[in-house]
């Protein structure tokens, strides 16, 4: 007599990840609608059929807390987050790779929305998921859902965005005002009735990338604003590169619920992570044509790349942030994270 298959269940449970029949109940109901063909026979690697080109490859996890938050989730940002790692190299992104480690006592609700956010963001930012896992670990093992990607574009650029070609006179321009993910994160994780609610600004990159290239500017190095926020970016580029990069204050785009919220909680929306705003470094003859790309998303000038000044042999590299009142103040990076578990 065969053996009845088990009964489904709400929430997760340690024999999801046991191989057996819960498992494949769980690919099949929940997992298999992730893939562009749901019917294609899974293999233990997936076969590719990709454009003749050089390729980006990329891979990051994502442990954020809370699963979910305004605007976004962990599906949505796990998604986002690696095709956006991807446009930084001037890659379009193609395929995707996901691993789920999922926590025994997790709701199948949740995980279903997530695995709906996953499918919807792949197909927003033009990748297919190609290959994937799934582990399930012990109650209190997991905090509910970590996630793994892997990521292949198609490099449409041919000489390399790469802080070794940034040199003196290159321009700093942000893609839209910063801190929205740090704050819609805050905001979630302890209950903060911000009104009006602030989502988080986790959005695809590559379509500002693709247009700063279809309008002929040259890209010297792009940077996406993730953990650390925009502080920590151009501390990793002017250190290691011995550049000293000169940024005005004022000129730095905050929306003004973010700035009173930081005000209010004491942090610096320099510092705070975003998910949806990167740094662009270009030729001066290409500002104004990388301004009117990027001024429909709020982008904006916020600085430049300085001529070495005298003391510059005392130093690596630098960032000087220029105040309101016309006085100078190195930028210094912060030893920790405000806001860990953010992405």
């Amino acid at each position: 007599m065969a053996e009845p298959a088990p009964r489904a269940t709400p929430r997760i449970q340690l024999a999801h990840g046991g191989g057996g029949t819960l498992m494949q109940q769980l690919i099949d109901g929940e997992l298999r609608r992730l893939y562009a063909d749901p019917d294609q026979v899974l293999h233990d690697a997936a076969r590719l059929c990709l454009p003749h080109g050089r390729l980006a490859f990329t891979t990051d996890s994502y442990v954020v807390r809370p699963l979910e938050f305004e605007g976004g989730d962990i599906g949505s940002l796990a998604v986002t987050g690696t095709a956006n790692d991807l446009a930084m190299a001037g890659a379009r992104p193609l395929v995707l790779s996901l691993g789920l480690i999922l926590e025994e006592g997790l709701e199948l609700a949740l995980l279903r929305r997530i695995v709906d956010s996953l499918a919807a963001t792949a197909r927003q930012c033009g990748m297919a998921i190609v290959t994937g896992d799934t582990k399930v670990v012990e109650r209190g093992k997991g905090d509910g859902a970590f996630l793994n990607t892997s990521g292949i574009g198609l490099l449409e650029v041919v000489d390399p965005i790469d802080p070794r070609a940034i040199v003196a006179g290159d321009q700093l321009l942000v893609s839209g005002d910063l801190g929205r993910h740090g704050v819609a994160i805050l905001a979630a994780r302890h209950g903060l009735d911000l009104q009006p609610p602030l989502a988080t600004d986790c959005k695809p990159l590559w379509p500002a990338v693709e247009a700063l290239l279809a309008a002929g500017v040259r890209l010297h190095c792009l940077r996406d604003l993730t953990r650390g926020g925009l502080a920590s970016a151009l501390q990793e580029l002017a250190a290691p590169n011995g550049l000293e990069l000169l940024v005005e204050e004022e000129r730095i785009p905050v929306a003004e619920s973010v700035r009173r919220t930081c005000d209010l909680l004491g942090f610096d929306p320099l510092h705070l992570a975003n998910e949806g705003r990167f740094l662009a470094v270009v030729p001066e003859a290409d500002r104004q044509r990388a301004l009117e790309v990027l001024a429909p998303g709020g982008g904006a000038w916020i600085g430049r790349v300085a001529e070495p000044g005298p003391g510059a042999a005392r130093h690596r590299g630098r960032v000087l942030l220029r105040t309101p009142y016309g006085s100078e103040r190195v930028l210094v990076p912060l030893s920790g994270e405000l806001l860990p578990r953010i992405c």
